[in-house]
C-alpha cells in the first residue's frame, strides 16, 4: 500500500515534504507510510489520493480496503527475532487472492516437512543457531494458514525436477517430503505441476512468487534467494513475469500426471 501511494505521489510531481504538509506533519510521516513503518487510515489513504489527483477509482477503493482490513497478523510474533523479510512474505501470501510459484532448487516452503525444512536451511546457512533453526522451521510451517480457512488461498506450484531430487538430507527424509508433497498435491486449493528434466526452458528461470491482488496493478513477485528477497510491482515487471508463468506452464506436466511423477521419484530414494 505505501509503494501505491508513493507512486501516486510521484505522478503528481509532489515531493514529500508537500504531501506531509497536506497531513499536517513532517516530511518523515510520509516516509514511514510509505514504507510500511506507520499504518494509515482509510480515510486518509482517500484524501491523499485526492490530493494527488489520482482517478483510478479501483485502486483507490483497493488500497482503501488494505488500510481498513490491515490487522496483526500471526506474522507479528516474530518481529524482532526474524528479519523483516520472513514476515514481508507471510503477510503477502496471507492477503493474496492467488499465489503462482515457480521454484527451480527446492520444494515451496508451503509444503515442506519440518525435517525437510530443517535440512535445507542449515544447508543454507550453517552457523545458525539451534534456535534460530527452530524459529525459521516454526515459522514456515505456519504459512500454510493460507490452506486452513474457508475459503483457501488458490495455489499453483511449478516445480522443476531438480527441486525433486537435489538431496538436502538423507534419503528416507527425501521420500517423507516427496510423499507429503503428493499429499498436498490433493488439498482443495492446491495444483502442483513438474517440469522434467527434459522439457525446454526458454530464457533464464529463477525461483519467483507471483501474489496476486484484487485489481492487477496491486499483483506483487517475490524473488526468491538463498540469502535474501525482492519485491517487484512495476508493471512492465508484473507483465514479464506474468508472461514467464505462462511460459513455464506449457512445459509442464499435468497435475495427475505429474503426482504420479513425484511418486515415481518418492520409489527411488
Amino acid at each position: 500500500m505505501g509503494a501505491e501511494l508513493r507512486k501516486l505521489r510521484e505522478r503528481a510531481g509532489m515531493n514529500g515534504a508537500t504531501a506531509a504538509a497536506f497531513l499536517g506533519g513532517e516530511r518523515a510521516q510520509i516516509s514511514h507510510i510509505e514504507s510500511g513503518r506507520y499504518g494509515v487510515s482509510d480515510e486518509r489513504v482517500r484524501r491523499l489520493a485526492a490530493h494527488y489527483a489520482a482517478t483510478d477509482r479501483h485502486l483507490i477503493d483497493a488500497l482503501a480496503r488494505m488500510a481498513e482490513e490491515r490487522s496483526k497478523g500471526w506474522w507479528d510474533d516474530y518481529r524482532g527475532i526474524l528479519s523483516p523479510g520472513f514476515l514481508d512474505v507471510s503477510e503477502l501470501e496471507f492477503y493474496a487472492t492467488y499465489i503462482r510459484v515457480i521454484q527451480m532448487l527446492h520444494v515451496p516452503g508451503q509444503f515442506q516437512t519440518e525435517a525437510y525444512a530443517r535440512g535445507l536451511i542449515r544447508s543454507g546457512v550453517s552457523d545458525l543457531a539451534a534456535s534460530e533453526v527452530s524459529t525459521r522451521v516454526e515459522h514456515r510451517m505456519r504459512r500454510r494458514i493460507v490452506f486452513d480457512r474457508p475459503n483457501p488461498t488458490p495455489f499453483e506450484a511449478f516445480i522443476h525436477e531438480a527441486a525433486l531430487r537435489m538431496r538436502y538430507c538423507d534419503a528416507a527424509t527425501m521420500r517423507e517430503q516427496l510423499e507429503f508433497l503428493c499429499e498436498a498435491a490433493e488439498w482443495k486449493s492446491v495444483t502442483i505441476r513438474v517440469i522434467p528434466f527434459d522439457r525446454q526452458i526458454t530464457g533464464s528461470v529463477h525461483s519467483v512468487l507471483y501474489a496476486g491482488a484484487d485489481i492487477p496493478a496491486l499483483d506483487t513477485v517475490q524473488i526468491d534467494s538463498a540469502f535474501d528477497s525482492g519485491f517487484l510491482d512495476a508493471e512492465p515487471q508484473l507483465t514479464r513475469y506474468r508472461e514467464l508463468l505462462e511460459s513455464i506452464e506449457s512445459i509442464s506436466l499435468g497435475p495427475e500426471e505429474s503426482s504420479k511423477f513425484i511418486h515415481r521419484i518418492a520409489q527411488e530414494m
